[in-house]
């Protein structure tokens, strides 16, 4: 009674509304936190097996393919005119959606979340993992779009307006050069790696988060590495180009999305911290 008694008086204090617990849990991250939260999941996701990160990474690859097939399902449907691009767009974000709430493994994704923890603790076993990582999710990940790719385009999966839609969006990417797709690519790192950043703060609106940040990429017409090669390896299966037009657009899409993400994202949101003290 008395400990109750007490709970009671202190409830009923000016400013003490919620209890503490109740503050902390309806405050927002600070970047320190959010710093902490997005280095232990990088460097959970650091070690896990390669066994565990590829049948993962083939599954992010398979699953995000639900964007291409989302855009060609709205352009196969929606009539030309001048805000078409924009309503085809709003397809794209499905497959991240998917993927990332699914807790996949997505290539541009860990761009930051592996790159915090080496940047926090430099050291060659920690480089050497961050490489890892990267090479077999990135692996994973294409062999995931070329599968879902081939699938749609060899064994009549949806409709012949599907197909053309899917085409159509897909032919997007061969309208620029190798440079162009590279710094095209850089915002696209930059962005997807603000997604994995805001997601600890997100809670319960971390789809709005994924949705309205993703749709930026999609309407700012940015190279993503992984839904970009769904989209070359639908063009090779289907005739449109060849195994050196898919290397032409994917390798400086990575390489942007490598230099966006890792490169400028993750080492900024660790300055930021380092300079508060982190």
């Amino acid at each position: 009674m008395i400990e109750r008694g007490r709970a009671d008086e202190a409830g009923d204090r000016p400013g003490d509304m919620a209890g503490n617990g109740d503050v902390e849990a309806i405050k927002a991250a600070n970047a320190q936190e959010l710093h902490r939260a997005v280095r232990e999941s990088g460097a959970e996701e650091l070690e896990r097996p390669v066994s565990a990160l590829f049948w993962s990474g083939l599954a992010a690859g398979l699953a995000v393919t639900a964007s291409l097939v989302a855009e060609g399902a709205i352009a196969a449907h929606v009539p030309a005119g001048p805000s078409r691009a924009l309503i085809i767009a709003l397809g794209y974000p499905i497959g991240f959606v998917m993927v990332i709430l699914g807790r996949m493994q997505l290539f541009t994704e860990s761009t930051v979340t592996a790159m915090l923890p080496l940047v926090t603790t430099p050291s060659w076993d920690a480089l050497g993992r961050t490489l890892r990582l990267w090479a077999v999710v990135l692996c994973a990940n294409c062999i995931g779009t070329a599968m879902a790719a081939g699938a749609f385009a060899g064994m009549a999966l949806g409709d012949s307006t599907l197909d053309a839609g899917m085409i159509e969006v897909s032919m997007a990417i061969t309208h620029h050069g190798a440079i162009e797709t590279f710094f095209n690519a850089v915002p696209a790192g930059f962005l997807i790696a603000i997604v994995a950043w805001s997601l600890p703060n997100a809670r319960e609106h971390a789809l709005l988060v994924i949705f309205g940040i993703v749709y930026v990429v999609a309407i700012g017409g940015f190279s993503h590495s992984i839904v970009g090669s769904s989209e070359a390896f639908l063009l090779l299966w289907t005739g449109k180009i060849g195994i050196g037009g898919v290397l032409g657009f994917l390798v400086p899409a990575v390489l942007g999305n490598l230099l966006g993400g890792a490169g400028l994202f993750a080492v900024l949101a660790h300055g930021q911290v380092q300079e508060d003290g982190e």
